[in-house]
């Protein structure tokens, strides 16, 4: 790391008749911290402080820092909550001030009081999803709001005193037309404002004290991605600044979208910017105030600190030291939230407007989404007491057992494949992938969970089983992955023991514009010709049929390309050999359906949607069960963001059959599954252990007995698939009947 100034040097030059600014990086935290979002607490005694998010698998929470600190900047509190990405503050309820967080692993929006980062209990709501995106608003009225964002909904919370205690009720869930990365407040404006992931518009909507969903409107664009939007607050009468971050900079908008200039990253290598926010206030190191952000760059990871001493003049902006989130106008005696209507909603017209966890004329009973899903009592609102072996999202998740977990394998796994063995079931093996650094490969492990070999390789990300492939004069088995580290199709010889070896031509190129994905393979029942299947993050979707010369060595040849899905971002995949099918879960948005020969139709078949009220985002992996016939088995897949499964029916139209979470075991020595990714099933006898068929699925946070700790490096759940499939709620389904417990991968 080069040296950093104590002091920014700033200086102000026109570009395109826009006045750019120079923007010295002033403190960095000590350390790697895995960061993505910052926030700055305005402290009523004492020292401001900055706080972020860790979303490491082992020292995921958030960190506290003293904002005013001397460089490097060392975290005075860390806080294990499992990984997190989201922090935010909200000030005087009932005199407290608190930090917010949910971290990835539970799903809990909690609070922390500050400034002593301390949880508090009983204050929290499980709101299961992949969030993105949080902001905090207190109201004219000064009651004070919470919004989430995730891949395709927004959540809107109520925080507020309820005795001694603290409670948070959500006031409603609403759409949103993209994931979104970025949000701010403007008090002054009561306007929110949102950036997509990846994208470069900026939307905007009204606050308001209702259950009427929002309205997202086009407020500006510019041209590069962006990774972060904050305000900075003017003084009464004055508009407010929007500060837009775009990786190596910050663009300066006045509100509306009045370009001012632009603030240019200095004093860190190739800098990435995002996460941002602000301290307005004035302190002995930041005269005219800080703005804070997460950073990347050379020999660089976790937070920084620039002070906006000179910058704020350099582009001809009035400092507001004076600003104070404590100090807003508003009157709690003019609040919507009244009596007439139980204090839980919201009084309009002589109607009340009820929170989403209550009902009735006056909103004074509990209600709760889809009765508990007859699975359990509405006990609270929103909460519902489930009935054994149900849980999840209003107790509609079958609850699964894990009955073995892998050795913790490197720390960011990602997908598995099952390898059948010709030799004996029992002999079978497991083999996943890593993408970390320097151990990143394929691992190998027995049905028990035990790890046999690591075999390195550039990053791979999805892993599939080719069987009974000709090489030459040789007949084959191998493992096939796209290996995002050089973007290649990486391929290895699978021995008869169960081994991962190096095979000529394994490594092929894959002509990617963007970085590989996920893959699947394909074998033709018309032709018999073998194909691989790879996508980029864009959901171009690429078809390759593998060869071999006569000598052995393997060689790939692009034959098609499409589109998967409506053009979301897309990983996991699986063939339906029997069929002739493609299934693919596009992340965001829905399951679909491709025909797999390279002349097939581009048309996809939408299986499933985010938002049918079965399927949740993101969907990640894919798997198939073999069943007797080609109308027979199933197809099952990952939902990252509310870390369940669910089953469909092999057959068109792909009936809903069930979702299922995995919990921990019931002596507590294996932990539930979090953030899940890849998984991998067959329904064939693998001796005594799993007469009835394996699902293997990732686990991203491997916690650690007691779940205050988690190891860094990632493991995968076993279960039997009778665990599933003849679960006491599906029983009489005779769901098992449909599997084929004989079915022979190389016949």
């Amino acid at each position: 790391m080069r040296p950093l100034l104590t002091l920014a040097a700033v200086a102000g030059f026109q570009s395109g008749f826009v006045t750019a600014v120079s923007l010295n990086v002033s403190a960095l935290t000590s350390g790697e911290v895995e960061s993505d979002w910052t926030t700055t607490y305005y402290a009523s005694a004492g020292d401001p402080l900055l706080l972020g998010n860790d979303g490491g698998a082992s020292t995921g929470g958030f960190h506290v820092w003293d904002l005013n600190g001397d460089a490097p900047l060392e975290a005075s509190k860390s806080l294990f909550t499992g990984r997190a990405k989201l922090v935010s503050t909200l000030y005087d309820i009932g005199g407290k001030d608190y930090l917010v967080s949910i971290p990835m692993t539970t799903s809990e929006l909690s609070l922390y009081e500050l400034p002593a980062a301390s949880k508090v209990d009983n204050a929290s709501y499980v709101a299961l999803g992949d969030w993105s995106a949080l902001c905090t608003w207190k109201s004219p009225s000064k009651n004070n709001y919470i919004f989430i964002f995730g891949k395709t909904e927004g959540i809107q919370f109520l925080v507020r005193e309820a005795g001694d205690a603290i409670e948070v009720l959500r006031v409603q869930t609403f759409d949103i037309p993209a994931e979104m990365a970025g949000c701010a407040v403007s008090q002054a404006e009561s306007k929110l404002f949102l950036s997509p992931d990846g994208g470069k518009k900026l939307y905007v909507f009204d606050l308001a004290e209702s259950t009427k969903a929002p309205e997202l409107s086009l407020i500006g664009e510019v041209e590069d991605e962006i990774t972060g939007v904050t305000v900075y607050v003017s003084k009464k009468g004055s508009k407010d600044y929007l500060l837009v971050a775009l990786e190596k900079s910050v663009s300066v908008y006045e509100y509306p979208w009045t370009l001012v200039g632009s603030w240019e990253l200095s004093g860190v290598e190739e800098p990435e910017i995002q996460g941002i926010s602000l301290y307005q206030a004035s302190t002995s190191k930041y005269p005219e105030g800080a703005l804070a952000y997460a950073i990347e760059g050379e020999d660089v990871l976790g937070f920084g600190l620039s002070s906006l001493e000179n910058a704020l003049s350099g582009l001809n902006i009035e400092p507001n030291v004076e600003y104070n989130p404590r100090n807003l106008d508003g009157c709690l005696k003019h609040s919507p939230i009244t009596k007439a209507c139980s204090f839980n909603g919201f009084s309009s017209n002589g109607a009340c407007d009820c929170l989403a966890g209550f009902t009735g004329e006056t909103c004074g009973e509990f209600k709760c989404e889809d009765d508990c899903s007859g699975n359990g009592s509405c006990i609270g609102p929103d909460t519902c007491e489930c009935k054994d072996g149900w849980g999840g999202l209003h107790c509609s998740f079958l609850l699964v057992e894990p009955e073995y977990e892998t050795d913790a394998n490197g720390s960011d796994g990602d997908d598995p494949a099952i390898w059948i063995s010709p030799k004996s079931p029992e002999l079978s093996r497991i083999i996943t992938t890593t993408k970390a650094g320097d151990g990143a490969g394929l691992a190998v492990f027995d049905l028990k969970g035990k790890q046999l070999q690591m075999h390195y390789s550039s990053k791979p990300n999805n892993v599939d089983v080719i069987y009974n492939f000709q090489a030459g004069n040789r007949t084959v088995d191998l493992a096939f992955a796209a290996c995002r580290g050089d973007n290649t199709l990486c391929i290895f010889e699978i021995t008869s023991e169960g081994e991962i070896r190096d095979i000529p031509g394994g490594i092929q190129p894959s002509y990617a514009e963007d970085e590989v994905y996920g893959s699947c393979v394909y074998r033709s029942k018309k032709t018999g010709k073998q194909y691989l299947f790879v996508n980029e993050k864009s959901a171009r979707y690429m078809q390759y049929e593998l060869t071999a010369t006569p000598n052995g060595t393997l060689h790939t040849e692009l034959v098609r390309e499409f589109v998967g899905g409506s053009g979301g971002q897309v990983e996991g995949c699986v063939s339906d050999e029997d069929n002739g099918w493609l299934i693919l879960g596009e992340e965001p948005s829905a399951l679909w359906r491709y025909d797999a020969e390279p002349d097939g139709s581009e048309e996809g078949y939408k299986i499933a949607f985010v938002g049918d009220g079965n399927l949740y985002g993101d969907v990640e992996g894919v798997t198939l069960v073999q069943g007797k016939s080609k109308d027979e088995g199933f197809i099952i897949n990952s939902c990252q963001g509310v870390s369940a499964y669910n089953v469909y029916k092999r057959a068109a139209p792909h009936d809903y059959v069930m979702t299922f979470t995995i919990t921990d075991s019931a002596d507590g020595g294996i932990d539930h599954v979090s953030n899940t990714d890849g998984l991998a099933v067959v329904g064939v006898n693998l001796g005594s252990e799993f007469p009835n068929g394996l699902l293997v699925v990732h686990d991203d946070t491997n916690e650690l007995p007691g779940g205050k700790a988690a190891d860094p490096n990632s493991s995968y759940k076993l279960i039997g698939l009778d665990k599933i499939l003849a679960a006491g709620p599906f029983k009489d389904l005779n769901l098992l009947d449909e599997t084929d417990p004989n079915w022979d991968p190389r016949a």
